[in-house]
């Protein structure tokens, strides 16, 4: 039983005519008969009670029509669903992003996909790069940002570069410069002074102990554990000095230093699974991503 079938039916039924039905539907008349007959060997049962000139339903029509009438709106129905969806009026996004940038980036980034696509509900997971990618690839996410390069092959996944952010020193503006009348600091600066710093599994955790080791020491944590809030906290409250992004920084109010050149940065990238294609809503975030950017902020 197809639904052209039931389309047609219906036509006859509501015209009580086959070349009116036929013209209503669009169609040839004798493929319009062609497929009621198809229909009628597919029931069993005639539908018609074809008198020239005057055309009733049978017993089996009159059963048939109101089923009819519901499977083809049931079938619109879905069409105008699916349709909602594809067109971006209905559905569900779910990004995942460190929480850095959750504090700077994504609120602009969602404000704007929210205006211009209302209808579909937006669901963010604040978590490490490994955990957003373990995420995606068990389909709990449909895009991500996350920090590259990842230190643990990921070949599953497709990256898009966003942005290559500067990493700054914030200190609390009422405690003396961290590095006195210099407008810079090294990450040699960082030696012995007191660092408030992240919970493991932050990228930030990672990517400054990196660089204090690269320099040839081991940082120093006056109070280590918090979210990003948390540590603006601490050295708001003079406990340390944090290595934030600069997005981060600019909206904190804390005192911010630059590192000298060539200074340190962080690449954050756009990731979805490389098995399968993004929905459209994903795809158009990404899309309102790399215009927000833009090459200001690379």
């Amino acid at each position: 039983m197809q639904l052209q079938q039931l389309r047609y039916f219906t036509a006859v039924a509501d015209t009580r005519h086959f070349t009116r039905a036929a013209e209503r539907e669009h169609v040839a008349q004798p493929s319009l008969s062609q497929q009621i007959r198809s229909l009628e060997r597919e029931l069993g049962a005639e539908l018609f009670h074809r008198a020239r000139g005057h055309i009733t339903l049978t017993d089996a029509g009159e059963t048939l029509l109101p089923l009819a009438r519901r499977i083809l709106a049931d079938a619109e129905t879905a069409r105008r669903e699916v349709q909602e969806v594809a067109q971006l009026r209905r559905g569900r996004l779910r990004l995942g992003a460190p929480p850095s940038l959750c504090a700077s980036l994504v609120p602009d980034v969602l404000r704007a996909f929210h205006a211009g696509y209302p209808g579909v509900d937006l669901i963010v997971t604040e978590d490490g790069s490994q955990d957003l990618v373990r995420a995606l690839a068990d389909g709990a996410l449909d895009l991500a940002l996350i920090i590259t390069p990842l230190p643990v092959q990921a070949p599953a996944l497709a990256t898009t570069e966003l942005l290559r952010e500067e990493l700054v020193v914030v200190s609390a503006p009422d405690r003396p410069a961290p590095v006195g009348r210099r407008t810079r600091i090294r990450v040699e600066d960082l030696r012995g002074r007191p660092l408030a710093m992240f919970r493991r599994g932050y990228d930030l955790r990672e990517f400054t102990t990196a660089a204090c080791r690269a320099a040839g020491f081991e940082p120093t944590f006056t109070v280590e554990g918090g979210e990003m809030d948390a540590v603006l906290g601490f050295v708001r409250a003079g406990l340390g000095v944090a290595v934030v992004p600069s997005m981060v920084a600019a909206r904190s109010g804390l005192r911010v230093t630059p590192f000298s050149t060539p200074g340190m940065h962080r690449v954050v990238s756009v990731a979805h699974r490389g098995d399968v294609s993004p929905p459209r809503a994903a795809r158009e975030l990404e899309r309102i991503l790399m215009e927000h950017v833009g090459p200001g902020l690379s």
